[in-house]
């Protein structure tokens, strides 16, 4: 079972010291209890997902899951989401799970930048500011599927 610490937390070159969260810097936690007993104190939630993403706590296939997952989150929010976009998501998640190519990843990846570049154009600054905003509402969301996968780590 994974567990954090303030060590482990420093050990990440974190933007401020986890003292001021978490006072006793010989408390030891699991990942689930942690986030239970800290996550209130945090005023900005993504410093969670910044510490949960990482190797020390999720495999590089579960992190590109979570993304994934993320993108498709993102989508539910979209009016219309362009097809490369989609075939990107799904080639990536082929591509984790070992059923596509570098060169199949690539070219999906090329044709989605391609589909945001072209859209990004004449939706100027409020597509950012929107973006921006389904971000902030997403947060916890996105915490609550991390904690997900630690939830499975113990059964």
């Amino acid at each position: 079972m994974k567990t954090i610490n303030n060590e482990l937390i420093r050990s990440f070159n974190p933007c401020y010291d986890p003292i001021v969260i978490v006072t006793d810097d010989n408390e030891t936690l699991t990942v689930i209890d942690w986030v239970a007993k800290y996550r209130d104190a945090i005023t900005n939630k993504n410093d969670i997902i910044w510490l949960l993403c990482r190797n020390e706590f999720l495999s590089g296939k579960d992190l590109r899951l979570f993304a994934l997952w993320c993108a498709r989150e993102t989508f539910k929010s979209q009016e219309s989401i362009d097809q490369r976009s989609i075939d990107a998501v799904n080639c990536a998640e082929r591509y984790a799970n070992g059923e596509a190519t570098d060169d199949e990843l690539i070219a999906a990846w090329s044709a989605a930048w391609l589909a945001a570049e072209l859209a990004a154009r004449p939706a100027g600054s409020a597509a950012w500011l929107a973006a921006e905003l389904a971000e902030s509402i997403a947060v916890e969301t996105r915490i609550d599927q991390l904690l997900t996968y630690f939830k499975e780590e113990t059964k």
